[in-house]
């Protein structure tokens, strides 16, 4: 009966996204209504850094991508190793750490 009620999804890619967007940072904000992930991009060198993206979720959203980021995490350490977590170690330089 699940199947029954379910419905296809044509998912299109258009190719000036399909490329991608490079981050290595992303901030995290939300209020009641919503959660919003600014990827942004940091360069060594370079004082000023970029937001290349926004996404802007529902908190329901937000917690099923927190399960499937969680279980892909999960897939990935399993067939390469574990993931190290070096995060909030960023240094680009003297002047360049967070």
């Amino acid at each position: 009966m699940e199947n029954e009620n379910q419905q296809d999804l044509n998912i299109e890619l258009p190719d000036d996204v399909a490329s991608g967007v490079f981050s290595n940072l992303a901030l995290i904000n939300h209020s009641p209504t919503e959660f919003v992930v600014d990827f942004i991009q940091i360069m060594p060198g370079v004082p000023k850094a970029k937001v290349k993206s926004r996404i802007i979720l529902t908190p329901e959203h937000a917690k099923r991508l927190l399960t499937a980021l969680t279980d892909n995490i999960q897939k990935y350490e399993q067939q390469f190793g574990a993931v190290k977590d070096d995060s909030f170690l960023l240094n680009f330089g003297p002047k360049g750490q967070a």
